[in-house]
């Protein structure tokens, strides 16, 4: 990549998906391997910018906002990681994809997780950073996730809630907030993939900051051990938004494992 390959929410497109309008971006080399960018909750595709200048090989990169984030609107069905799953591969499926490279931060790599363990799309490689795989880890984090609030958020990341409000073309926090809290606490089918994560066929990098405060270290192993081709990347002195606050660590390693992936 180069400095000018960044995510602008200028230049993108949009998809109409059972009801909703999901925005996403393709920068990079056009004729590259596909890499999709998933991103956390109240995120947007912009929050890989740190990261984007400093990734190595010749991607075509998919930045996408998720369902009611960003640039996309919610519509009016329930949020969930399955329901974010279906408009990813949707959106694949509208540009003929149905191969890719999958990185993603949070409730974007629950996500990414998912679409690996199944068998719509090809995973040929995925990057997960800082997130859950399990149900059960869940607890480890539930009185943090199921505290959250509208006035709470926008209280102690006021940058997040105004680049929302600037985006998306039909905000709403107030309204968005206890959809994502209920995502983040779905103990159903729809949310984590749990032991399905065993079925991930492809190289898995698994990345988490030592100080993250919502995944605790065991959760993030016992995914590595679920999956066949499961690495673990521990980066010390970072917390939960590990590529955001240590983006030379992350890339190094993250460069090596994509070259490995696409060799």
């Amino acid at each position: 990549m180069t400095s000018g390959d960044r995510f602008t929410h200028r230049a993108g497109s949009r998809l109409a998906i059972d009801g909703a309008s999901i925005y996403y971006e393709v920068i990079g080399r056009g004729d590259g391997p596909p890499l999709v960018m998933l991103h956390g909750g109240f995120g947007t595709m912009e929050d890989f910018n740190s990261i984007l200048p400093g990734l190595d090989g010749p991607f075509s990169i998919i930045g996408i906002d998720s369902r009611g984030h960003g640039a996309s609107t919610r519509g009016d069905v329930p949020l969930s990681y399955a329901r974010l799953q279906t408009d990813v591969e949707a959106l694949l499926d509208s540009l003929g994809l149905n191969r890719c490279h999958l990185m993603g931060f949070s409730d974007g790599g629950v996500v990414a997780y998912r679409i690996a363990a199944e068998t719509s799309v090809t995973a040929e490689s995925l990057v997960t950073i800082g997130s859950r795989s399990q149900r059960k880890d869940v607890d480890e984090a539930r009185k943090i996730l199921g505290g959250v609030t509208a006035e709470g958020w926008e209280e102690k990341f006021p940058d997040t809630v105004a680049a929302y409000r600037r985006l998306n073309p039909e905000p709403d926090f107030r309204a968005l907030v206890p959809t994502v809290v209920g995502m983040w606490l779905d103990l159903t089918g729809t949310g984590y993939p749990d032991e399905a994560v065993g079925e991930i066929g492809c190289p898995t990098l698994v990345v988490r900051g030592d100080d993250d405060h919502l995944v605790s270290r065991r959760a993030a192993v016992d995914a590595v051990e679920r999956i066949p081709q499961g690495h673990f990347l521990s980066i010390p002195f970072a917390g939960h938004a590990v590529h955001m606050e240590r983006p030379d660590m992350f890339l190094l390693a993250a460069n090596h494992f994509l070259e490995a992936s696409t060799s």
